[in-house]
């Protein structure tokens, strides 16, 4: 890390601020372009006809699409840099949420949600490679623990208001409201974010081990550094996430539905019940993060085995007591919420920040994201199915939730002793 003048450290401090404001705002935003849909399903069937089977194919092609992408995007990040990848990104899911307010046919929601799923993929590896240049190793466990609070904020505030305008103006100006407010967040990134210091003429502030590479970075050794104890953490963690990611991707697609369907609430009173498992992510996150700088000295798999277990049992109780009442659903996916988003968050941010170094961060990124994002295209293809095939009956998903939150609890379980015989510092 390079010694720095006042003047230049003052500058820094001000252009670190500029930019964890603008991906804060940036990785939020594009929850806008992605809420809505999953708001509306109830809509969807009621107007447009479409079965849960349906609306579940619609979301799955999206979840493809989105895997798939995370893998391409974290190679093109490394090449193009993260900026030009969130403005592409951001653009191109704007103009296909604007699509979906004007049409009616499963086709065109199949198509657009395709191409809606290729763009938003561009966010989190970028976002993270763009952060991982400005914050060191030292400060990414309680950065990070604030960052990440953007998926969670995000995730309330665009569904509370895309379940505001479908109760009052219908899922169409759900839909254009979205769009309308990624695209103001478009032009905030657009004038602040860079993606490291040396764009505006400062200095590093990494580590010696995380040598600068990419666009508009100080020119760097090629290759990135990356052994065999490296991708099997990045496999060992990418795997953690698919079974996280099904459970958090199944809770926030599907229990808006639910509610209406199952505990007969109606569809903006069931938007804002699910809320309740954004909300309690917040604080998750924050105490997840802090918890791993102060107490478990920048490692991330401790805490996170931690928070699992929290996980596990929040899935033990719904699957055994979740049909009893709205109450019991809507506590237990708040306590999942709580238990979930920060090793969710921390995994794919800092400590894919730490097992990548800064010259893998974005591809470690989007490989680990890549093969978490599976998931959810397991629970949307099998829940629909799952939901049509029973009547409605709700025992078979909770069980799959919980099958999940044990596979996750025991794949974290794998990193902790890859920690403690000395494979990993995660």
């Amino acid at each position: 890390m390079v010694a720095a003048s006042d003047d230049v450290k003052k500058r820094l401090r001000l252009w670190r601020a500029r930019v964890f404001v603008a991906t804060w705002l940036c990785y939020a935003g594009y929850y806008f372009c992605r809420r809505p849909f999953y708001l509306a399903k109830g809509r969807l069937a009621d107007e447009l006809g479409f079965d849960a089977a349906t609306l579940g194919t619609i979301g799955a092609l999206y979840l493809v699409a989105y895997a798939m992408a995370q893998f391409a995007a974290g190679a093109a990040g490394n090449r193009f840099g993260p900026r030009v990848m969130l403005l592409t990104g951001m653009g191109v899911s704007i103009a296909a949420n604007v699509g979906f307010g004007v049409s009616s046919s499963a086709g065109a929601f199949f198509v657009l949600m395709t191409i809606n799923g290729v763009a938003q993929a561009t966010g989190w590896s970028a976002n993270i490679g763009t952060m991982a240049a400005w914050f060191n190793r030292q400060e990414r466990g309680t950065v990070m623990g604030l960052w990440t609070t953007n998926f969670q904020a995000g995730g309330v505030v665009a569904n509370a208001m895309a379940a505001w305008v479908l109760g009052g103006y219908g899922w169409r100006a759900s839909l254009f409201a979205g769009a309308a407010s990624l695209f103001a967040v478009w032009l905030i990134v657009l004038t602040n974010q860079r993606n490291g210091p040396h764009d505006v003429g400062l200095p590093s502030v990494l580590d010696d081990d995380e040598v600068p590479r990419g666009p508009g970075d100080a020119p760097a050794p090629t290759g990135l550094g990356w052994d065999r104890e490296v991708v099997i953490n990045i496999v060992v963690v990418g795997v953690y996430y698919f079974f996280l990611k099904l459970i958090r991707y199944a809770l926030w697609s599907w229990a808006p539905f639910f509610l209406a369907k199952n505990y007969g609430l109606k569809g903006d009173d069931a938007g804002y019940i699910s809320t309740l498992f954004d909300v309690c992510g917040i604080p998750g996150v924050i105490l997840t993060g802090w918890l791993s700088d102060r107490f478990f000295n920048s490692r991330r798999a401790g805490v996170s085995l931690m928070m699992t277990g929290l996980l596990l049992a929040s899935c033990v109780v719904l699957y055994t007591f979740g049909a009893v009442s709205v109450t019991v659903f809507a506590v237990c996916i708040a306590v999942a919420g709580f238990a979930l988003y920060g090793p969710d968050a921390l995994l794919t941010g800092a400590g894919a920040m730490d097992i990548g170094n800064r010259r893998g961060a974005t591809l470690a990124a989007g490989l680990i994201s890549g093969i978490g994002s599976m998931g959810p295209i397991v629970q949307e293809l099998v829940i629909g199915r799952l939901y049509d095939g029973s009547g409605g009956d709700l025992s078979g998903v909770f069980l799959l939730l919980l099958v999940s939150a044990v596979a996750a609890t025991l794949m974290m379980a794998v990193a902790v002793a890859r920690n403690r015989l000395g494979h990993a510092r995660l």
